[in-house]
This record gives C-alpha cells, sequence and structure tokens, in this order.
C-alpha cells in the first residue's frame, strides 16, 4: 500500500497551532484564514473507516479544479493550494446547514420516497423507480449534526426555524442549482452523470455570500460511469460509481450501516476505491493523476511551517 497521510495528532503539534478534526478533514485556524487539510481519512455511515491511498490529494485538487471553473457562478474561499493536500482558504461565517442537490432518485432519496415519506419535504411524483431522473433537480437541505447523523429538513422549515433568513436562503438556493446544473453539465461531457451532491455556504464579515469547503469531489458527490456512445445507465445495469458508494455498498454487504463493530476491508477493496478516485479527477480535469507527493512527513512540515509562519 503507498504511503497514506492519516491527519495530525494534537500531541504533535507545536505550541499555538490548534487543529479542529472533521471525520476526513483537518481544519488549522489562522486567524483571518483557515487551512483545511484533506486526509486520506475515509469514512461511511458517519464513521472514520481506514486510509485510502492518494484520496486526500484527489479531493484537493478537485475541488480546486471545480472552484476554479465555478468562480463565475459563485464566489468561493479558495486563496492558494498550500499542499497537494491543503488549500489555504478565506475564514467565513458557514451557515448551519448542508445543501444537497439531487438530479436522481438515489440514495437516502430513494429510501424515503420508497417508505412513502417526502424528500426533505419535496413531494415526488408517484410511480417512479430507484435511479429515475427526477422532473426537475431539487433542493433537500439538512441540518449539521455536531455527532451522529444529520438530519432532513424541508426548506420551508429552515427558514422558519431561523437557521437562515429568507434572503440568504433563496440566494443560497439560486447558487445551487446553477452550481448543480453546471457539474452536470461539466460531469456529462467526461463521461460521468452527477446524481447528486453536497454544497456548503457562508457569509463573509459583509454579508456576502461565498462557496466553502469542498466541490464536486467523490466525497460529496456520487458520479457513475456512462456506458461508451449511450445516454444514461438503465436501471437493470448497476452502474459502476467512481465515488464513495463503492465503500458503502461493500459495507452494507457485509450487514453493516453504521452501527456496531467496523468490518474488516480488504486491501483490495481500498485499492479499487483509491483507483475509482483517482479515475473520477482524471475524467474532470482530462488529465492524467500523478501524485504530487509521496511523502506524508515532507507535506506534514510543510502545512506546519505555513500554519506557524515559519
Amino acid at each position: 500500500m503507498p504511503n497514506c497521510f492519516a491527519g495530525f495528532e494534537d500531541q504533535s503539534l507545536p505550541d499555538g497551532v490548534s487543529v479542529t478534526h472533521g471525520k476526513v478533514r483537518d481544519v488549522v485556524d489562522l486567524g483571518d484564514d483557515l487551512l483545511i487539510v484533506a486526509t486520506d481519512r475515509v469514512s461511511a455511515f458517519d464513521r472514520v473507516l481506514a486510509l485510502v491511498p492518494c484520496k486526500g490529494e484527489v479531493l484537493t485538487r478537485t475541488s480546486l479544479y471545480w472552484f476554479a471553473t465555478t468562480a463565475h457562478i459563485v464566489p468561493n474561499h479558495v486563496r492558494e493550494m498550500v499542499t497537494p493536500r491543503c488549500m489555504r482558504v478565506e475564514k467565513a461565517r458557514v451557515l448551519p446547514v448542508e445543501v444537497v442537490v439531487r438530479g436522481y432518485l438515489a440514495g437516502s432519496a430513494w429510501r424515503d420516497y420508497e417508505a412513502g415519506r417526502t424528500v426533505s419535504g419535496v413531494r415526488l411524483p408517484p410511480g417512479m423507480q430507484k435511479g429515475d431522473e427526477l422532473p426537475a433537480p431539487i433542493v433537500t437541505p439538512s441540518t449539521k449534526a455536531s455527532a451522529g447523523h444529520d438530519q432532513p429538513i424541508s426548506e420551508h422549515d429552515l427558514v422558519a426555524g431561523g437557521l437562515v433568513e429568507t434572503v440568504v436562503w433563496e440566494q443560497v438556493r439560486e447558487a445551487a442549482l446553477a452550481l448543480f446544473r453546471f457539474g452536470q453539465s461539466t460531469s456529462r461531457k467526461a463521461g460521468l452523470r452527477m446524481v447528486d451532491t453536497k454544497y456548503e455556504f457562508g457569509q463573509k464579515p459583509d454579508g456576502s455570500l461565498i462557496l466553502v469547503d469542498e466541490l464536486h469531489t467523490p466525497d460529496s458527490s456520487r458520479f457513475q460511469l456512462l456506458p461508451d456512445g449511450e445516454g444514461f445507465v438503465g436501471r437493470e445495469t448497476a452502474p459502476l460509481h467512481l465515488d464513495k458508494e463503492y465503500l458503502r455498498s461493500y459495507l452494507m454487504e457485509q450487514g453493516f450501516r453504521g452501527d456496531g463493530a467496523i468490518p474488516d476491508i480488504p486491501e483490495d477493496v481500498i485499492l479499487e476505491l483509491a483507483g475509482r478516485y483517482v479515475e473520477a479527477i482524471e475524467r474532470l480535469t482530462g488529465a492524467e493523476f500523478e501524485p504530487m507527493t509521496a511523502d506524508p512527513d515532507r507535506e506534514f512540515d510543510r502545512i506546519l511551517s505555513v500554519a506557524t509562519g515559519r
């Protein structure tokens, strides 16, 4: 297995450097800016499961590609790439909601629909099948949980509950749908179908909207490979996922959905997942992926030097 970047250990940090640990990302606060470090950790069902070679680099470089190509739609927080796994970004007041946009009936949306429930308050037409394209993309927000699972919420309830002001939510909604349409179009040209994705937004000190976190990565999006010379994958054929769905499916086959002991994940499953992430970035950017660093210790030192101003 190639060397992996597991992230920061608090005891290894010098005085004055504080790191917030997410499931996949470690964030260093620089005052006006942040360092967002995409580690090689992989999570599913809100559990950190394993390390995947090159994953953090794929996530960071994929996000940087999309942030650069969507800046005309909505401003984003990127200042520069510090290392292949680390971005220096502008700090913002992050809105307390994840903005999921869906173009197809898949994942938790399908499970809600099959059970006769709305999808974050959206009532879909009767008679749809798993994997069907929706009549139009829908916005299905969820609240952010400090622990456990995020909870779906309707647009009406998040505004009525004061999570986001009406005028701000209208801006978020418009930007999210525009980003999704652009992402779908770009992905389709690369032979991929972008099924759904997650966005996070923040506000700058002047109140203006800014796109934060990651963008259209295999962690935050479902990408399916389209057959050559055809349109979308038919329901009778299991689509090939170039995203985390491959790992989710493996875990569910082992009877794991987040509770209890994490099953062993064979090396071939980890390497297959790494290969799918690499294929995703190659298709999206049109360039062969070559890792820019193979030494996690040197990358760690470079990030620390920026964090400490050395």
